[in-house]
């Protein structure tokens, strides 16, 4: 029986675009000749992912920012002083924070299918962010004549079309990526914000009939930057009776860099509806080492013993470089190790027929 396979998103950005990117910051190129390079560098990444045998590719995100602020690029009424999110080896990340309203997308993911539709001779699938994450833009003051229930109608608003611009430009299908899900457990262990997450959430998904939900899938990790996790001590089984309680078809959920692969299985089979395909991970994207096929065909196997064939599919544990200026892995090693997963399904595939 087939096993479907596909990436998560983001492949480290080649050195001369990260140049690049950074000339731009410092008004050193102009705006039509960072766009060359964005062309240039998803070209060659759809060709390469191409050679690894994938059924389906992505544009390795060559054009974000990163996977969470693409939406809010040149928005002007922002502070840096925003929520920080911190991580296991100490650095942090900070998002900004919206200082008037009304707040709206100020581009949209589809720019990036069409961009990669150029390209690509396979279907394309297509990573957005979590309505969640955007919603933590909102300050915990308020903000004078926009209220923070105005702000969530505004954001449900361009979060479902930004899913929906992607449908109707021919997205294979999209991916919420919503890596702030165990984040919000380590934050609120009575899992109150985890649950009003899961419900904004739904709010979106709820925009789309029950065959679109079927081609919208939910991506979850405990945080992949520098090669440092937010929340990797939060447990699959305090997240997953309330994660898989979203309204998506598919769940693509980090368990190569799991320490306690049964635990997740067990959890997954607890809560497992026949309407879903999970897809776990194979690849552990926070390590140089490239795992080998048969590593790779013996961690599906022992999860093909809990999740039903038809049911299972793999990818990546996260995208390889989500924020643009993460050049901690590179670009072969995380072609390498997208090459191993699809060697290693297929062998997988083999052995269990």
């Amino acid at each position: 029986m087939k096993i479907l396979t596909e990436p998560i998103g983001s492949i480290p950005r080649p050195v001369y675009l990260q140049q690049a990117m950074t000339a731009f910051g410092g008004g050193q190129i102009t705006a039509d000749e960072l766009d060359n390079l964005f062309d240039q560098a998803t070209r060659e990444t759809i060709k390469e992912l191409e050679a690894t045998g994938s059924p389906v590719i992505s544009d390795g995100e060559q054009s974000k920012p990163s996977f969470v602020t693409y939406p809010m690029q040149g928005f002007k009424n922002f502070a840096a002083d925003g929520v920080v999110i911190p991580f296991a080896d100490g650095h942090t990340r900070q998002l900004p924070k919206l200082t008037a309203g009304p707040f709206h997308y100020t581009s949209f993911a589809n720019s990036y299918i069409n961009r990669a539709k150029k390209y690509a001779n396979l279907p394309v699938k297509q990573a957005v962010i979590s309505c969640s994450a955007i919603s933590l833009l909102y300050p915990q003051e308020g903000i004078d004549g926009y209220s923070r229930d105005q702000f969530l109608a505004d954001l449900v608003n361009d979060a479902a079309y930004d899913i929906r611009s992607c449908l109707e430009s021919g997205a294979y299908n999209v991916q919420i990526d919503f890596t702030e899900a165990r984040l919000a457990i380590k934050l609120d262990p009575s899992k109150q914000l985890l649950s009003a997450f899961i419900d904004l959430n739904n709010q979106v998904v709820d925009r789309f009939t029950a065959e679109e939900q079927k081609k919208i899938g939910v991506h979850t990790c405990p945080g992949g930057d520098h090669d440092s996790t937010h929340s990797a001590d939060i447990s699959y089984a305090d997240l997953l009776p309330l994660l898989l309680q979203l309204k998506a078809g598919n769940f693509y959920l980090e368990y190569a860099g799991e320490k306690d692969k049964a635990v997740v299985l067990a959890s997954i089979k607890k809560n497992l509806r026949p309407d879903l395909h999970i897809f776990l991970g194979v690849t552990d994207v926070l390590v140089p080492r490239i795992e080998t096929p048969e590593e790779i065909a013996d961690v599906i196997a022992e999860a093909a013993a809990v999740i039903p064939i038809s049911q299972l599919g793999t990818t990546d544990d996260c995208g390889f470089s989500p924020f643009a200026d993460d050049v901690s892995t590179s670009r072969d090693i995380a072609f390498a190790k997208i090459k191993a997963r699809i060697e290693g399904t297929k062998l997988a595939e083999r052995r269990l027929s």
